[in-house]
């Protein structure tokens, strides 16, 4: 085969499918991007078990063909090059790079070893926006469990009903929950549970477009926009039941100010670093909320912020590594609302706009 492609559009080509390329594998073969080059348009290919990525894009093919390079080596050259074009010859074996004034010849894997793309036809659909979508993955999916002890807590469950898009994740320490409004065709629900770094890695593509179209079979998921296709595994297994975790009323709410907030918890949370422990206390009738740190070995610290209470006086005290998640996910809202209960029930922070947003955290023993 041989074509000549400018070195951006390659480039941005290979960040596409290298989230599907397998990492540390005895199977050169995963860790290959799979070319194929015919009439105009270049098709690349990755695959490691689990996830499957396809993407085309346009170039001048002087010679039609197929080919199996190492996707490190082939991205690694491809950086260094000038934005010029870049032609490639060969793919028997070996292929031929030229750029400007320098050349590569890499080894390559037999092409009739590679496994055909998935060839999937969705028992259910949705069209949705990608960056409402995109903005909701980002304020839940560090949510997820690392632990793969428990492969559904890796996941985020996705429901579309009566046009509102909900997105879900769990590690059982916390609980995050992010809703929008969303024009949806009228039938059936659609729900899925799909694993966090997979729809971060998604929906973070260069490629994306300005809709994603998300399919679901028996066992996997499909995602397609543009002229990228990406399949995964879908996570198996019963979500857990949110909704009952959700308290029905508070003893305490609290008006909190975002950037403040963040500034005195980034302070006060200096002294933490063995104890991840920040305690909160809220004084009904000062109108303030103290945050507190201590260690032995360190010392102690505290800071002061003046908030609106609605209830009673109370105390809890939370990870700060979780609280800076939520007021990470909430940093483009001024307020954040925070509903008490008791100081061994879980507190609930809350933000509404364009896209609703709760955060409940499991309280740290005082």
């Amino acid at each position: 085969m041989k074509f000549s492609v400018s070195q951006s559009s390659l480039l941005k080509a290979l960040s596409v499918v290298s989230k599907g390329m397998g990492q540390n594998t005895t199977l050169p073969l995963l860790s290959g991007i799979y070319i194929k080059a015919e009439a105009g348009t270049l098709e690349f290919q990755t695959n490691n078990l689990t996830i499957s990525i396809r993407h085309r894009i346009p170039a001048n093919v002087e010679e039609s063909g197929e080919t199996v390079v190492s996707g490190k080596v082939l991205t690694n050259i491809v950086k260094t090059l000038d934005d010029v074009a870049v032609t490639f010859d060969g793919g028997e074996r070996m292929l031929s790079i030229t750029c400007a004034h320098s050349s590569f010849r890499l080894n390559t894997l037999n092409p009739a070893d590679w496994s055909a793309f998935p060839d999937i036809e969705p028992e259910q659909s949705i069209e949705l926006p990608s960056t409402l979508l995109a903005e909701m993955v980002e304020k839940v999916y560090k949510v997820t469990s690392k632990e793969t002890t428990r492969p559904i807590l890796q996941g985020v469950l996705l429901t579309v009903d009566d046009n509102t898009i909900r997105l879900v994740a769990t590690d059982s320490y916390r609980l995050a929950v992010c809703d929008s409004s969303v024009e949806a065709p009228a039938g059936e629900a659609f729900r899925a549970i799909v694993s966090g770094g997979v729809f971060h890695d998604v929906l973070s593509m260069p490629s994306l477009t300005e809709s994603i179209m998300i399919g679901i079979t028996g066992n996997q998921v499909v995602f397609s926009f543009g002229d990228t296709t990406f399949v995964s595994k879908k996570i198996e297994g019963n979500f857990p039941n949110y909704k009952q975790l959700l308290p029905a009323s508070c003893a305490t709410s609290v008006k909190i100010d975002v950037e403040a907030f963040s500034a005195a918890l980034k302070r006060v949370s200096v002294i933490a670093q063995q104890n991840s422990s920040v305690r909160f206390d809220i004084d009904a009738d000062g109108k303030v909320m103290k945050l507190s740190a201590s260690s032995p070995d360190q010392g102690e610290s505290s800071e002061f912020l003046p908030v609106e209470v609605d209830g009673e006086s109370m105390a809890i005290a939370l990870n700060y590594h979780y609280v800076f998640d939520c007021v990470n996910a909430a940093s483009d809202r001024k307020e954040l609302l925070l509903e008490l209960q008791s100081n061994m029930q879980p507190g609930v922070f809350k933000s509404n706009g364009k896209i609703n947003y709760l955060y409940l955290l499991m309280p740290v023993r005082m």
